[in-house]
């Protein structure tokens, strides 16, 4: 063979595997996302089974089953133990080809999930966790934050409790990643608005006894108990701070992150008065009283939608939304998330706002109160919203962003 037919027949072969390749990538219409999260514990109403629930709403929702793509759910517990979470997706990624995992409440399973995804190139859907540093120092091009984040709690509750002569604050927190993002973020708006945190506490994750903590509050004569934490420890925080009369002392209590599952949990009589900042709240608007009405209906316990429930639907509509631009799956988690950041995002709960280089949807927060049992007009009717926080107060601005991804 001449030197001049090797070289043809060189071309011929690139050829004709470019052809072989793009078709094949084109016809793989088959997507498994991995519901991740607190399926038993003091997280679980406000993910666990229902965030499948709402996942499975997203997949047929998007449309794509009927245009001939499988796409199919895995779920599991990762028990708020960061190596569990880890070992649980690893083996979905290297044995069940897990596409994307989704959910991932508790920002200590989040981050380190984070560097797992980036490693295997998945994408991480985050609706779950709260740390901010997800989309900030420990920002990858394979995960996103969909939902709420402790800069937007702290920019909300803080800012509003601050401003409204609540200036000095002592902390009870949840001690791992999330508790101590969500002081640290509250602390730097309270003092940025004039006022002064005058210390804190950090109490174990899933604990029941707080007393020695809110004997630690009260001592400190602070104006504001701000709970950094969240799930079944907000409530059982709120319900031993009434036994011992902090309210009826003369201090507020900033619950951080509250949930509507936390004030069913409570009921009105006890979480009446509390001020709290939520990115969805079910009965906003008729599209949220829609999907919230279906998602009920298949919900356990008839449940209304969490936040980060809602959030959940929402990513993996839009997520779903980028394979389909895409013409295939890829297999290559940073590729869909690119897809993601560059397709404007618009849903039934959350609007529309673009998904930054960073990885954080920008879409606006709201200030809510619990009502008084009298104003309510029936179950689930908890929230009376007394600001809405504009999209560009409701997350860290970009130019001080310190995420690797984001060019200054």
């Amino acid at each position: 063979m001449t030197a001049l037919s090797a070289r043809r027949l060189a071309a011929l072969i690139t050829v004709a595997c470019v052809g072989v390749a793009v078709p094949a990538y084109a016809q793989d219409k088959t997507v498994k996302i991995g519901v991740l999260n607190d399926m038993s514990s003091l997280y679980a109403d406000i993910g666990g089974p229902n965030s499948v629930v709402a996942v499975k709403m997203a997949i047929e929702d998007s449309g794509l089953l009927k245009k001939g793509w499988k796409v199919d759910v895995v779920s599991g517990d990762h028990q708020n133990k960061p190596d569990v979470g880890v070992n649980i997706a690893r083996q979905w990624i290297d044995n069940d080809k897990v596409d994307a995992i989704a959910d991932t409440p508790n920002s200590g399973v989040a981050l380190a999930v984070s560097n797992l995804a980036k490693e295997k190139n998945i994408a991480l859907l985050n609706s779950g966790a709260a740390t901010a540093d997800l989309t900030g120092k420990a920002c990858t091009p394979n995960t996103i934050s969909f939902t709420y984040d402790t800069y937007m709690l702290a920019n909300g509750t803080g800012k509003a409790l601050t401003k409204s002569g609540g200036d000095t604050w002592f902390f009870l927190t949840a001690d791992y990643a999330f508790g101590h993002a969500l002081e640290r973020d509250t602390s730097a708006v309270v003092t940025a608005n004039g006022g002064k945190p005058l210390g804190g506490v950090k109490h174990p994750i899933n604990t029941s006894d707080f007393s020695s903590f809110l004997l630690q509050a009260q001592a400190s004569k602070s104006k504001v108990v701000g709970l950094a934490n969240a799930g079944g420890d907000t409530t059982n925080a709120i319900k031993q701070a009434s036994e011992f009369g902090i309210v009826a002392g003369g201090q507020k209590l900033a619950a951080l992150l509250l949930f509507i599952n936390d004030v069913h949990s409570l009921g009105l009589k006890t979480a009446q008065g509390l001020t709290f900042t939520e990115s969805f709240y079910w009965d906003l608007n008729d599209q949220t009283r829609a999907f919230s009405k279906r998602f009920a209906a298949l919900a356990s316990k008839n449940a209304m939608p969490s936040m980060t429930q809602a959030g959940n639907y929402a990513m993996v509509l839009h997520y779903l939304k980028a394979m389909e631009a895409l013409g295939g799956n890829p297999h290559d988690g940073a590729k869909v998330i690119a897809k993601m950041k560059e397709l404007p995002t618009d849903d039934p709960l959350f609007g529309t706002g673009p998904l930054r280089a960073d990885g954080r949807r920008i879409i606006p927060a709201y200030l809510f109160e619990v009502k008084k049992p009298a104003e309510s007009k029936g179950p689930w009717d908890y929230y009376k919203q007394i600001a809405t926080i504009a999209p560009e107060d409701a997350a860290k601005p970009l130019e001080a962003s310190d995420c690797p991804l984001v060019k200054k």
